[in-house]
């Protein structure tokens, strides 16, 4: 008899707390200063075009980035009122259920600035490093050059500005959160008991990171500028600006290709270079860390078994 295909899980570490996705469902769990925690969750909408887009090789990274940052900042902004409120300020429910906005002041709210912070960092990752290798041209003239040297300082860039924020308090606890959600995750897809001791004993890292998806973009990045010219200045940073998205839907390919090749033995090195900057983007967390994480993870699964549940009645029916 086959095995039995397990559902992908995906999740991203917020203030205090971790938010794992499912099919259906997005749940965040937090731990206030009163040591409860406290749950908030987001049902995923399915509209077709959105799902029609998602199959698209290419553009369906795009979409899944948007869709992410999104999602992404309301399980952030969360994550961070929860944590700020005073033990006693407000009383909080459990389980937390959104209010329901408008369409219009959601999309234009925090979904718009969670896209827009995605874009406007990435931007200036990409076109600070153009200006500094510009400034090398007189020793390292020649496009092949120019770019190899662009790229260079877009890699040492992107480790300077991880390291130097991983040194202040709250980030590094969200470094360690963000371990938590990648034991609890390789710990799911291995089979093993979800419990505090099996979740701990596994890997801190995992090849479907974000932080693997940003490492990509810059040796994609890297490739895609060989095809291009960088001279002069004004062409180069239009080029860069243009090819965002290119180099975004190449790198989540990448992604995803390095994922389904993690299990044979001399192509799951090609996704060593990502797992080696979690090195840096995770931290090991604590035993009240991942209780939280489970805490998160054992609610969706309860949601997602509840939804799976109601569809085939739906279809019985």
């Amino acid at each position: 008899m086959s095995e039995v295909q397990k559902p992908v899980y995906g999740g991203q570490a917020v203030v205090e707390g971790v938010m794992f996705g499912g099919k259906h469902h997005t749940v965040t769990a937090v731990r206030r200063k009163d040591s409860t925690i406290a749950y908030y969750h987001l049902p995923r909408e399915s509209k077709p075009a959105v799902k029609l887009m998602k199959k698209i090789p290419f553009l369906r990274g795009i979409v899944s980035l948007i869709q992410s940052s999104a999602t992404g900042s309301k399980h952030l902004n969360f994550s961070t009122e929860q944590y700020e409120e005073e033990d006693g300020e407000k009383q909080v429910e459990t389980k937390q259920e959104p209010k329901e906005p408008s369409k219009l002041s959601l999309w234009l709210g925090v979904a718009v600035i969670g896209v827009i912070s995605f874009l406007f960092g990435k931007l200036l990752f990409t076109l600070i490093p153009v200006f500094l290798a510009k400034l090398t041209e007189p020793i390292f003239s020649g496009h092949t050059a120019q770019v190899l040297v662009e790229s260079l300082f877009k890699l040492i860039l992107l480790l300077v500005y991880i390291y130097v924020v991983s040194l202040t308090p709250l980030i590094k606890r969200v470094f360690q959160y963000h371990g938590a959600e990648h034991k609890v995750i390789n710990c799911f897809e291995n089979g093993k008991e979800l419990t505090v001791a099996n979740v701990q004993a596994s890997s801190r890292l995992h090849y479907r990171c974000g932080s693997s998806f940003i490492l990509f973009t810059v040796i994609v990045g890297m490739f895609v500028y060989l095809l291009v010219p960088t001279d002069p200045l004004w062409v180069r940073v239009v080029n860069r600006i243009l090819l965002i998205p290119v180099v975004l839907g190449i790198a989540f390919e990448v992604l995803q290709a390095t994922n389904k090749l993690k299990d044979i033995p001399v192509l799951r090195y090609l996704g060593y270079p990502g797992l080696w900057l979690q090195l840096l983007t995770t931290k090991a967390p604590t035993d009240d860390q991942v209780e939280v994480a489970l805490a998160s993870f054992h609610e969706l699964l309860r949601m997602e078994k509840e939804t799976e549940k109601s569809l085939e009645s739906d279809v019985i029916v």
